[in-house]
C-alpha cells in the first residue's frame, strides 16, 4: 500500500505522458457531455460523482481511517433515501464502504495494532457473533435468506467497526473530530426537526407519511417531528443522547465560552427531543445522567446532581406545570406508563410472544419480524406483531438463549468501560470517555422501547464507542512522566 501511495505521488512520471493524460481527459469531456445529453441532472450527477467516487476510494485505501469517517457521516446522510424516487440500496453502499475500510486497514497491516484484538470487549462480541451465525441454521427460520438482513445490524457490522476501530492508529485528535461531526450532525437535525414542526414537511416527506408513516408520526393532529432520521423514535433517542453529552461536556470544560455553547446546544437538542414526541426517549437522560455522576465517582457531584435532577422529575411526575404545551405533555406520560393505552398493548404483544416462543429457546430465526419479516414471510407469525423493541426483536428472532447472550455482553462491555475508564490519568480522555459510556447506557436502556441499536446513525455510533471505552486506555498519558521518575529517584 505504501508503495501504491509512492509512486501515486511522483509527479514527474506523468509529466513524461502528458498527451495519455490529453487523450484520457478529451475522452472524459465527451463521456460527460453524451451523459449530461441523455440523462440531464443525473448525468451531471454521474459526471460528477465518478471522479469523487473514484478520489475516495483512493482516500480509503491509503488512509482506512478516512473511510471510517466517511461511514460515520453517510450514516447520517442515509437518512435522506426518503427524497429519492424509487428503492435506492443506501445501506448496502454503506456496508460496501465499511468493508471497503476493512480491505485497506488490511493492506495498511504494517501501521496497525493487531493486539488490540486481544481486548476482552472484542472476544464478548466474538461470542455473539458466534451466535448469531449459527443461527442461520435455526430450523424454526421460515426464510434463511432473511437471515442476512437483519445479521447486519445484530453483529456483523459491530464486529467489522470493532476491528477497525480497535487496530487503528486512531488518534486523540481523531476522537475529537469523531465528537465535533456528531454534535455539526445533531444540530442540524434538531433544525430540519424545527422546520417540520414550526414551518412545512417536503412533498417528499409528506409521502412517506402518506405510505404508511403517518399511523406513527401524527397523533391527535399533532406531527411528530422526525427530521431526516429514519422515524422520529430514533431521532428524539438521538436527540436526547446527544443533549446528554452536552450536558456533561457543560459541567465539565473549564472555559466558560465553551460552557455557554455546551449549554445553548443542550437546549436546542433538548427541545429537538421534544418535538419528536417521543416519550420513551426520556430515559436516555434517566439512566444516562445517573452513570455519569457514578462514573466520576466524587460523591459530591453526586449531591449536586441529584438536588439538581431531583425537581426536575419531581414536576414531571407530581405536577401538571406545562400540560398546556403538547411537547411537555407528552414527555410527562412517559412517567405514567399504566396510563399509556400504546404501553399496555406492548405488554398484551409480549404476552402473545411468550406463548408463542414458550418452546422456542433459540427464536423464530434471525430475520422473521420488522422488514425483513414482512418482505420474506409476510404470514408469519412473528412478522405479524410489531416488536416496538429492540430487545423484543432479539427476543423473537434468537430467543431467550440468544437474548440472555446480548444482554450480558451490553453489561460487560458497560463494566469493562467503568473498569478502564476508572484506571484513567488524562483528566481530559477521562471526561471524554464518561461522556461516551453514559450516553451508551442510555440509549441501551431506551432500546426496551424503540428498536433503535440496529439503526443508523445510532448504530455506527453506539459501536464506535463502544470500542473507545473499551480500549481507552491507549490514549492515556503515562502514570508518571519522566522527570517525575527522575525526581523519585533522586529523592531516593
Amino acid at each position: 500500500m505504501d508503495m501504491f501511495a509512492h509512486h501515486l505521488l511522483k509527479p514527474n512520471q506523468w509529466r513524461e505522458k502528458r498527451w495519455l493524460l490529453s487523450v484520457l481527459g478529451l475522452l472524459a469531456a465527451m463521456l460527460a457531455g453524451w451523459l449530461i445529453g441523455n440523462w440531464g441532472v443525473m448525468g451531471a450527477l454521474i459526471t460528477v460523482g465518478i471522479p469523487v467516487g473514484l478520489l475516495m476510494v483512493i482516500g480509503v485505501l491509503i488512509e482506512p481511517r478516512i473511510g471510517l469517517l466517511l461511514y460515520v457521516n453517510f450514516s447520517f446522510v442515509i437518512g435522506f433515501s426518503r427524497f429519492l424516487q424509487g428503492e435506492t440500496p443506501l445501506g448496502t453502499g454503506l456496508d460496501g464502504l465499511l468493508v471497503l475500510t476493512l480491505l485497506a486497514t488490511f493492506l495498511n497491516g504494517k501501521q496497525m495494532n493487531w493486539k488490540q484484538l486481544r481486548q476482552p470487549a472484542f472476544w464478548l462480541l466474538i461470542i455473539w457473533l458466534s451466535y448469531t451465525i449459527l443461527s442461520y441454521f435455526n430450523p424454526e427460520a421460515p426464510h434463511p435468506a432473511a437471515w442476512f438482513y437483519h445479521a447486519r445490524s445484530f453483529s456483523l457490522s459491530w464486529f467489522l467497526i470493532a476491528i477497525i476501530v480497535s487496530v487503528n492508529p486512531i488518534t486523540r485528535a481523531d476522537i475529537r473530530l469523531l465528537i465535533r461531526t456528531w454534535l455539526v450532525w445533531s444540530f442540524l437535525a434538531a433544525l430540519w426537526a424545527f422546520k417540520q414542526q414550526y414551518i412545512s414537511l417536503e412533498p417528499a416527506e409528506l409521502r412517506w407519511l402518506a405510505e404508511g408513516a403517518e399511523k406513527q408520526h401524527i397523533l391527535w393532529g399533532q406531527l411528530r417531528s422526525f427530521s431526516f432520521y429514519s422515524d422520529a423514535g430514533q431521532f428524539g433517542s438521538e436527540m436526547a443522547g446527544v443533549t446528554l453529552i452536552c450536558m456533561i461536556r457543560f459541567f465539565e470544560d473549564n472555559r466558560w465560552i465553551r460552557r455557554i455553547a455546551y449549554v445553548v446546544l443542550a437546549a436546542i437538542l433538548f427541545w429537538g427531543f421534544a418535538v419528536s414526541g417521543t416519550r420513551s426517549a426520556l430515559f436516555v437522560l434517566i439512566a444516562g445522567f445517573p452513570a455519569y455522576l457514578f462514573l466520576q465517582r466524587k460523591p459530591l457531584n453526586v449531591l449536586r446532581g441529584a438536588l439538581v435532577a431531583a425537581p426536575v422529575l419531581a414536576i414531571l411526575m407530581f405536577t401538571h406545570i406545562g400540560d398546556s404545551n403538547y411537547q411537555i405533555y407528552r414527555i410527562r406520560t412517559a412517567l405514567h406508563p399504566g396510563q399509556d393505552a400504546s404501553f399496555l398493548v406492548r405488554l398484551e404483544n409480549q404476552a402473545k410472544l411468550r406463548t408463542f416462543l414458550k418452546d422456542k429457546p433459540f427464536g423464530a430465526g434471525i430475520g422473521t419480524t420488522s422488514g425483513a419479516g414482512q418482505r420474506f414471510s409476510p404470514t408469519h407469525f412473528a412478522a405479524q406483531i410489531p416488536p416496538d423493541s429492540w430487545y423484543v426483536q432479539l427476543w423473537i428472532e434468537t430467543g431467550i438463549v440468544g437474548l440472555t447472550i446480548y444482554l450480558l455482553m451490553l453489561v460487560g462491555f458497560m463494566l469493562i468501560g467503568t473498569y478502564k475508564i476508572w484506571q484513567l490519568k488524562d483528566p481530559w480522555l477521562t471526561k471524554v470517555m464518561i461522556a461516551l459510556l453514559a450516553e451508551f447506557i442510555g440509549i441501551a436502556v431506551v432500546s426496551y422501547s424503540n428498536p433503535i441499536l440496529g439503526q443508523f446513525p445510532t448504530s455506527t455510533l453506539i459501536f464506535i464507542n463502544s470500542f473507545l471505552f473499551t480500549t481507552c486506555e491507549r490514549w492515556d498519558i503515562p502514570a508518571l512522566s519522566a522527570v517525575e521518575n527522575i525526581r523519585k529517584k533522586l529523592l531516593v
